[in-house]
């Protein structure tokens, strides 16, 4: 997929060093909304090994990760992954996802939502996906609407953000009514 010069394609492991600088330029920008990161985590290793995870994650059904790259460049501009698994009669999963400061405003993680959608309900068979934000990142609460999200609930000192536990807006898509697979 292809939107306003960005490409969203699979993460692979050549990402690392792209990553890493995106994360560098982004980490001002990205703290308020994101768990404390060792300094390792900015670099082409940590970068690396994060990968690596998530796509050891992707062989076992557990994660779709995905990158935004700049498609004259192939530098990375953003992610964005389905997470947290889990089949049978739950048939749910997790999304997270960040865009460069550079880049925002583009749709590009409207346009990723509804990608990421059409993965988890066509190729894993989910039958929703949820996502959180904090409660004063309206922007992002934007973009989960405009992708046909709708709140659910509130969570209270959901995760460690920026040096506190904070509290998150839940929100969800459901993907379709079908039953879970048999014996699923």
């Amino acid at each position: 997929m292809i939107i306003d010069g960005v490409e969203m394609r699979g993460l692979e492991p050549g990402d690392a060093a792209g990553l890493a600088d995106a994360m560098v330029r982004n980490r001002a920008h990205l703290a308020p909304t994101e768990p404390y990161r060792p300094a390792a985590f900015y670099t082409e290793a940590g970068q690396l090994a994060r990968i690596e995870e998530e796509l050891a994650l992707r062989d076992a059904g557990r994660s779709v990760p995905y990158v935004y790259v700049d498609a004259a460049t192939g530098a990375p501009v953003g992610a964005i992954t389905l997470r947290s698994i889990v089949l049978g009669p739950l048939c749910s999963g997790g999304i997270g996802y960040w865009v460069d400061q550079a880049w925002n405003g583009r749709g590009l993680a409207t346009a990723g939502l509804e990608e990421v959608c059409r993965a988890a309900r066509d190729e894993v068979g989910l039958h929703r996906v949820e996502a959180g934000t904090l409660v004063g990142n309206l922007a992002s609460q934007r973009v989960l609407a405009k992708a046909g999200f709708e709140q659910y609930g509130l969570a209270p000192r959901y995760l460690h953000i920026d040096g506190a536990w904070r509290d998150h807006r839940l929100f969800q898509r459901l993907l379709h009514e079908d039953p879970p697979p048999a014996g699923g």
